[in-house]
């Protein structure tokens, strides 16, 4: 199954570091944040990509053209015809398709835009900021046997963000535009999705996936929620990404569930 990566957008909240590199290439560690995630999602058994570029969307493909060298040790021989020779060639298990969606194209229509590459057949969907303990396997089993055509991942992070109006059957219902402490739940990405969620989509750039696309999934009962309890943390300003990068530093990341 691939898994659909939202890494295009402009992230003007985190503009200290975003004005030098696309949001998903910001570091924790030594590593993207993109990383991060196609790491989880590997654990799981996930290993094909589409991401979708956008604002300096040729930094990630530099990346990837360049993985391999950067993880690896080399020799340059400029005395032998400037030859190279990587003594440890350290790679994943990753098929990779970068695919450039548009610089102010909105998430709909990037999720549209890249529809070719992924064909008629049910795809992750997840964004390019964030990193979780969600059980994925979890997840995916239960929007099976919903028969639902989008299941995203329902999260409780206080008092920020828009709220999902979930029924007892954990059917979304409608939306609420800000939380409040009242202990609602938004939405967290880890998304899974069939193929029909595109007709749904316009490739127009003005195309939002959580407007319009998915208010109609949810009128018309076709939007499912996996509730996550555990850990979640999207990297939407600084202090996000330092409390990340103290967490990864300290050797206590969650979401680190691979070996080195």
């Amino acid at each position: 199954m691939k898994v659909v990566i939202l890494a295009g957008g402009l992230g003007t909240r985190i503009s200290e570091e975003s004005h030098l590199r696309p949001k998903p290439m910001i570091t924790i560690g030594d590593q993207p944040i993109l990383w991060h995630i196609m790491k989880y999602y590997s654990a799981f058994g996930f290993r094909e990509f589409v991401i979708c570029c956008g604002y300096k969307g040729y930094m990630i493909k530099e990346y990837f053209a360049d993985y391999y060298l950067h993880r690896s040790d080399v020799t340059f021989d400029f005395t032998d015809g400037n030859r190279m020779t990587v003594h440890s060639n350290v790679a994943e298990p990753w098929k990779v398709t970068l695919v450039d969606t548009g610089l102010n194209t909105q998430t709909g229509a990037r999720i549209k835009r890249v529809e070719k590459y992924i064909g008629d057949e049910p795809f992750m969907l997840t964004y390019g900021d964030g990193v979780s303990t969600v059980d994925l396997n979890a997840l995916l089993e239960q929007h099976r046997t919903s028969g639902k055509t989008v299941t995203l991942t329902g999260i409780q992070p206080g008092g920020r963000f828009g709220v999902l109006e979930i029924d007892g059957s954990g059917t979304v219902t409608g939306f609420r535009e800000k939380a409040k402490e009242d202990g609602g739940w938004i939405n967290g990405g880890f998304m899974v999705m069939e193929p029909e969620v595109f007709r749904y989509l316009s490739a127009d750039e003005t195309c939002v996936l959580e407007r319009e696309p998915m208010e109609t999934l949810a009128a018309e009962g076709r939007l499912g929620v996996y509730k996550h309890e555990g850990f979640w943390q999207c990297m939407d300003t600084q202090r996000d990404k330092i409390l990340l990068e103290e967490r990864w530093e300290r050797g206590g990341a969650p979401w680190k569930i691979w070996s080195d």
